[in-house]
């Protein structure tokens, strides 16, 4: 039989919520940042699959229920103070990013102060997401 107590280590927001980085397994390339909720965490756990908690729509997301994108989990950690955990994950089509691009921080920040986008769109996000 399992427990839920190793969720009592972590430090949920005024939300109810913790940030989670998917950390891709291998290359170690931070893919992206999103939220979870106790049951999205719980969830991750007993699936093996990330899920995370949409704030925009109030509801559990499972990563790639609409672009096949899947998140395997292959280890979950908890940081030092409890208030964020890391996923590492096999991204499933190479594509975490709903702008079509491999991971969520495609832009950097020049020497003159603009942002750059550095990393190419892989696949139209028209055709991932269509309406």
């Amino acid at each position: 039989m399992t427990t839920d107590t190793w969720l009592n280590a972590v430090r949920w927001n005024d939300d109810g919520l913790i940030a989670a980085i998917a950390q891709e397994s291998g290359s170690g390339t931070v893919l992206m940042l999103a939220w979870m909720n106790r049951e999205a965490l719980q969830l991750t756990r007993s699936t093996g699959h990330a899920v995370y908690w949409s704030r925009s729509r109030q509801r559990l997301w499972h990563k790639g229920e609409e672009s096949a994108h899947q998140q395997i989990v292959h280890a979950i950690r908890l940081d030092c103070d409890g208030d964020a955990v890391l996923l590492e994950v096999e991204q499933k089509g190479g594509i975490a990013c709903h702008t079509g691009r491999h991971h969520c921080f495609y832009r950097q920040l020049d020497d003159n102060g603009v942002w750059v986008e550095t990393v190419p769109v892989l696949k139209d996000p028209a055709t991932i997401y269509p309406i």
